[in-house]
């Protein structure tokens, strides 16, 4: 635990908390190893840039509206546990799934009651996301989770394990878990490429970007490279998984640059495909051609 008056720090676990409250709030950052921050009016932007949980020593309400300007996409807000200022509860206010849930009820250790609200864990089932979680995977179509969230609480949702190589054809009340992964890569080539171009114009791709084969969650094209076998086979060999989407989802992605696909009506390949399927949307390589291969990373 450190006390954090002015440099940045950069640990998993912030506890804020105002001054009245420090010796409670010590306590608890004294338990989950977290970092503690004097609770100002820009506590919450700050911890918000540098941590993944955040706990509030403090009333829910004064949390809830140090919170709420800066919520944006429940994939990439931290976690945020309020704690009442008597350590009597932990209330889960955003990220549930996202390990908040799992953060209030670790400190039930510390005597406390876990408030934990949402509607799949109340009803005692297992989120989409706890799933994941379980299996050390992570949710490759994010936007499905609603939908299949909603349905375990109905009736069991069955869970398929498929080993590669193979195609998975799945709808939007689908979701798919893949293997962790920081890094996507958005890929497109020409007509008849082959497997080891597409192996050489990757290789060389995730050198330059300073990226292990092992940090790249999936690969992504549109859905017109469903004949390629050069790109397919090549893809299979690594072990790795290859993510056809269709032109709507990669329209729907915020790329202007120019791109010789809009002749065929779409925005683009790499950098869009790459955007789709990313957890925090950030191009972290422009798309770079490699012979026939054009590739994008995206986090």
């Amino acid at each position: 635990m450190r006390w954090e008056v002015g440099a940045i720090l950069m640990t998993d676990i912030v506890v804020i908390s105002p001054g009245r409250f420090i010796d409670n709030a010590r306590r608890v950052a004294d338990f989950l190893g977290a970092d503690l921050l004097l609770y100002d009016k820009g506590a919450f932007a700050s911890a918000f840039r540098r941590y993944r949980s955040i706990v509030a020593v403090m009333s829910a309400g004064i949390a809830v509206r140090g919170i709420a300007p800066l919520l944006s996409d429940k994939w990439a807000d931290p976690a945020v546990v309020a704690i009442s200022p008597d350590l009597r509860f932990a209330i889960p206010l955003v990220g549930g799934h996202h390990g908040a849930n799992q953060l209030a009820k670790r400190l039930e250790k510390l005597g406390m009651t876990a408030a934990v609200s949402t509607a799949t864990e109340a009803m005692g089932k297992e989120a989409v996301e706890l799933i994941a979680e379980r299996t050390g995977t992570e949710v490759l179509n994010k936007r499905s989770t609603r939908q299949v969230n909603a349905a375990m609480l109905d009736s069991d949702v069955p869970l398929y394990m498929v080993e590669g190589p193979g195609i998975v054809v799945a709808g939007p009340g689908v979701s798919i878990l893949l293997k962790k992964g920081e890094y996507v890569g958005g890929i497109g080539c020409r007509k008849g490429t082959g497997k080891d171009d597409v192996l050489d114009a990757i290789a060389r791709c995730l050198a330059d970007a300073g990226i292990a084969r092992s940090e790249v969650m999936a690969f992504a094209t549109t859905d017109r490279k469903r004949h390629e076998k050069g790109l397919i086979d090549a893809i299979h060999s690594l072990g790795a998984n290859l993510v056809f989407l269709d032109d709507e989802t990669i329209n729907a992605q915020p790329v202007e640059k120019p791109s010789k696909a809009r002749m065929l009506g779409l925005r683009g390949v790499a950098e869009p495909c790459a955007l789709a399927i990313s957890k925090r949307k950030e191009i972290i390589m422009e798309k770079k051609a490699y012979g026939n291969v054009t590739i994008a990373i995206a986090r």
